[in-house]
This record gives C-alpha cells, sequence and structure tokens, in this order.
C-alpha cells in the first residue's frame, strides 16, 4: 500500500535522521495513512480509501458525497 492520501494528498516526505553526534542518515516521515470503507448513499454502494487522518477528519466535517465529488472532479477513479 503506498503512504499518499486520497483526499489531501499527503505523502512521505525525506530529511535526515540526526544523530547525538551528529552524524545524518536519510530517513522517511510517512502520513498515518489507513484503509477505510466508507458509505456513500447518494450511490448505494460503499468506497474504500485510503486516508491520512487529516484526510479522515475533512470527511467528517464535509461529508462522504462532497469528498467523493471532489475526487471525482479530479479524476479519481472510485
Amino acid at each position: 500500500m503506498s503512504a499518499i492520501c486520497d483526499v489531501t494528498g499527503a505523502k512521505p516526505s525525506f530529511g535526515n535522521a540526526v544523530s547525538h553526534s551528529h552524524r545524518r542518515t536519510r530517513r522517511r516521515w510517512n502520513p498515518n495513512v489507513q484503509r477505510r470503507r466508507y458509505w456513500v448513499p447518494s450511490e448505494g454502494r460503499t468506497v474504500r480509501l485510503t486516508v491520512s487522518t487529516t484526510g479522515i477528519k475533512i470527511i467528517d466535517r464535509d461529508g462522504i458525497d462532497a469528498v467523493v465529488a471532489r475526487l471525482r472532479r479530479r479524476g479519481v477513479r472510485l
């Protein structure tokens, strides 16, 4: 599963892990993404989305119908 949120587009960011002796090694910060199923009443079916915790809050705030419509306008196939 890729670590990209379907709603917000959040993806891993990269940087350096700095140890106590200041040696730097590359590391990555993954967003907290989860596979969630949502019931879409306007379509009468469930959709499975990979969403971050921020994306879950956006779905709670705006509603799943509005978020699905936004994804469809962007060209995402659900």
